[in-house]
């Protein structure tokens, strides 16, 4: 079979044995993966994990290993490659995505191959979701991203009524967009570089959106729609260290900023931490996401509270899975980039 790989920081297509279903475990043919931007980290050498790529699958199950009995041949399934353990220290406390076990735990060989398998721990823990008939590849391909959001909404004590601005309207900005306003945001606005990016914000999430390169445009457009207070939820969707330093400014007295994008390696921390104390402003990263959030976003695509395929931009066949990766690393070009595998047919 063919999957994408990484190879001396490029993405290359290579031959890989198909895998079989051992026991607890479930064998998927691709229909569809993201191009996550922590995909093109890893290409660009900025991401401190395993190099792995593809984490955004749905497919098709082609064989289920003995003792699996919620899933069958022929179902139309969503795939999450990390879970947590749910017994640790970290997980009692509630910080799953950070559990030791999250990290061991993938998809074998990743997002990008024609078939891959599913450990036995994943299906255990319901990391293999069903799609409902409302829910199409292309949604399906977003799931986790969205999964992400919800994750950084509930841990930043997001409530509806909530006013939040978003630095960076890439993809996952996009969508954390589009479901702070599904969850009753007041108000969502957004910075970002690419008129194609902010176009796609105002189609639906964002009231209001500003070139951040406009000296105190964001500064202006908050204070405007807060009446001078600033932000409930600030959140930093994007590497670049500059925007901490813009997004740091926005939200409101005792108010919280979202470390949310990856950031750059080795990048530090550029803002006025005195400002920070005497506003009471909460620092709260957030990563990655768990299958129980994933499952809420997918109820909430499927009963059409959220809709997000309109972002999917490019389809890319796994064969040319380095355009693929092309088009994603050009916002002028595309929003999200999907590569489509054997298993892609009319439910895209």
């Amino acid at each position: 079979m063919k999957v994408g790989r990484l190879d001396a920081g490029r993405v290359v297509l290579a031959d890989a044995e198909a895998p079989h279903a051992g026991p607890g475990e479930v064998i998927v043919r691709l229909a569809a993966c993201g191009v996550c931007g922590t995909d093109l980290e890893k290409v660009r050498g900025n991401y401190q994990s395993a190099g792995r790529i593809g984490h955004e699958p749905v497919g098709v199950i082609d064989e289920i290993g003995p003792g699996v009995e919620r899933h069958r041949p022929g179902d139309r399934v969503f795939v999450h490659h990390h879970v947590p353990c749910y017994a640790c220290a970290v997980c009692r406390r509630g910080d799953t995505t950070f559990c030791p076990t999250y990290q061991r735990t993938n998809i074998d060989p990743g997002g990008f191959a024609e078939r891959f398998r599913v450990p036995e721990e994943n299906v255990r823990r319901g990391a293999v979701l069903t799609l409902g008939a409302p829910v199409g590849w292309e949604d399906g391909a977003l799931l986790e991203p969205a999964g992400c959001a919800l994750t950084a909404l509930r841990r930043v004590g997001f409530r509806a009524g909530d006013s939040v601005f978003i630095v960076g309207l890439g993809p996952v900005g996009l969508l954390y967009a589009r479901l702070a306003h599904a969850m009753g945001a007041g108000w969502v606005g957004g910075a970002e570089l690419s008129p194609l990016r902010r176009a796609a914000a105002a189609r639906g999430g964002a009231e209001a959106t500003v070139d951040p390169r406009e000296d105190g445009a964001a500064e202006q457009l908050v204070a405007e729609a807060t009446g001078g207070i600033g932000v409930d939820v600030s959140v930093v969707a994007t590497g670049a260290p500059a925007a901490v330093s813009l997004a740091s400014r926005l939200p409101r007295r005792g108010g919280t900023l979202n470390l949310f994008g990856l950031p750059e390696a080795k990048s530090r921390l550029d803002v006025d931490l005195q400002a920070l104390y005497l506003h009471g402003t909460r620092i709260v990263p957030t990563y990655a996401t768990t299958e129980r959030d994933i499952a809420d976003v997918h109820a909430l695509v499927a009963s059409g509270r959220l809709a997000i395929r309109d972002l999917v931009t490019h389809r890319v066949p796994l064969a040319r899975i380095d355009e693929a990766f092309r088009l994603a690393a050009a916002p002028a070009e595309a929003l999200k980039v999907v590569v489509t595998g054997p298993a892609l047919g009319p439910g895209a």
